[in-house]
């Protein structure tokens, strides 16, 4: 604990988030903690929006929390003295990202997410990391003794640019993409057993891979094997898919039919463990290749119009939150808090983070960012030790960390020309290299406002 009076202090940089950030205003509500978070974002307007937010979930007779929020003018000012720092943003616009997921369909490749992967994870990578150059520095200096919650995309590029920075540094990364296919485990063991309702929390996971590109290689439900439960659906549901929500994925891209999960499964031996159009991208375009196969693998790509869509409908819920026509409910949304918790001594924690290899997977390369189980308890994480990927996903995942590795070196060197090698690397590049080297230049161009740290 810090400065003086019982609070923790937690500084968020990208505080004005009203998609991640409101599940972890959500959340921080629901547990007895007692804390000043300070929000940071480019954009003050939404740091002052959900600072008012924020301080209103107090007034829900539901809220468990003792929790101040301070929307603040700088990045320093947040992280002054911070005993934890949750890195959340997105860099650029979203007029930006119309280039990034939709320019390389012009050459015939075709994203999902765009976020850690594929050219449009590269452009994103090129424009966040010299931040995090940034945000390394100023942690060394103001709080090198905070835990820092890594929550940006491309997550394994951040957190390596992190540590090349500050190698003391005490950070990790958290995230929820496992949680959907949790539940899809929770709902096959529902059948199986014939049990109304089994929680997500109650399905048992181990984790093996890389960030967003991680592995379920044990699952479990009160102490029955759910591996082979799922070997039993996946033969049943291979073909036409299986979904919670039927005809869901048509019109959110962020549902899907599971038949990507299903196949690999089959093909492999190993649940993937993110959602099917986070899974797509690391693939050569199996599932990618063009709208009708897409289409055919039951799953549908996030376009810049549906983010826009989704920003004009949050807007507008902000605005009534501020004014009181609308109270944020008080619910989990992921399993950050509780992370927060469990390093602060409240109870250990067994979750899903992402940290440089230290061994946890026996056959990736030392200091690669890896996905796995980790034991949190006070002021520790300690990464569990899952096993060793077998061969065919291996040959996959050591084609990522390359190309991780050339991005970052990239950052460092401010040299462009690094990147385009792990440009041409990607398993989605399907253009011949005079078209890719054209399509690496549109790009480039079209975030130019981005690019001055290179020169």
């Amino acid at each position: 604990m810090s400065s003086n009076d019982n609070r923790i202090k937690i500084a968020y940089i990208g505080g004005g988030s009203v998609n991640f950030g409101w599940k972890l205003l959500s959340e921080f509500a629901g547990e007895e903690i007692s804390a000043e978070i300070r929000l940071y974002d480019a954009d003050k307007q939404l740091a002052l929006a959900n600072e008012v937010i924020g301080n209103k979930m107090r007034e829900n007779p539901d809220c468990r929390s003792d929790i101040i929020y301070l929307a603040v003018d700088t990045a320093e000012e947040a992280l002054k003295n911070a005993d934890f720092v949750i890195l959340s943003f997105t860099q650029g616009n979203l007029e930006e990202m119309v280039s990034e997921m939709h320019l390389p369909e012009t050459y015939g490749i075709y994203q999902s997410a765009g976020e850690s992967t594929g050219p449009s994870g590269i452009m994103r990578a090129l424009k966040t990391l010299p931040f995090y150059i940034k945000y390394g520095e100023m942690i060394k200096r103001l709080c090198p003794k905070a835990w820092i919650l890594n929550l940006t995309n491309p997550m394994a590029v951040c957190l390596m640019t992190l540590y090349k920075v500050f190698p003391e540094i005490k950070a990790f990364g958290s995230s929820n993409e496992i949680f959907q296919t949790q539940e899809l485990l929770a709902a096959f063991a529902e059948k199986k057993y014939g049990i109304e309702r089994i929680r997500r929390r109650d399905i048992k996971t181990s984790i093996i891979g890389i960030s967003n590109f991680s592995w379920i290689n044990e699952a479990a439900y009160n102490g029955n094997d759910l591996i082979p439960v799922f070997r039993e659906f996946a033969e049943k549901y291979s073909e036409n898919g299986f979904e919670i929500k039927p005809g869901e994925y048509k019109t959110n891209p962020y549902a899907s039919a599971n038949k990507i999960k299903f196949d690999l499964f089959l093909r492999y031996g190993m649940i993937p463990a993110a959602s099917d159009r986070v899974v797509a991208e690391f693939c050569p375009p199996w599932y990618l290749k063009s709208p009708k196969t897409i289409a055919s693998w039951k799953f549908s790509q996030t376009t810049v119009n549906y983010l826009k869509k989704t920003a004009l409908e949050k807007m507008s819920r902000s605005k009534r939150m501020m004014l009181g026509e609308e109270q944020l409910k008080i619910g989990v949304g992921s399993d950050c808090v509780l992370q927060i918790k469990a390093l602060l001594g409240m109870g250990n924690l067994i979750t899903t983070v992402s940290l440089p290899n230290e061994g946890q997977v026996s056959n990736l390369p030392e200091g690669a960012i890896t996905e796995t189980n980790a034991l949190i308890s006070k002021n520790s994480v300690k990464a569990v030790a899952s096993g060793k990927l077998p061969e065919g996903i291996l040959g996959l995942t050591l084609r990522h960390i390359s190309n991780q590795n050339e991005i970052v070196r990239s950052v460092f060197e401010k040299d462009l020309d690094i990147a385009f090698n792990a440009f041409l690397n990607d398993p989605l590049m399907s253009a011949d290299l005079a078209s890719a080297t054209e399509l690496y230049k549109e790009m480039l161009s079209a975030i130019r406002n981005h690019l001055l740290y290179y020169c």
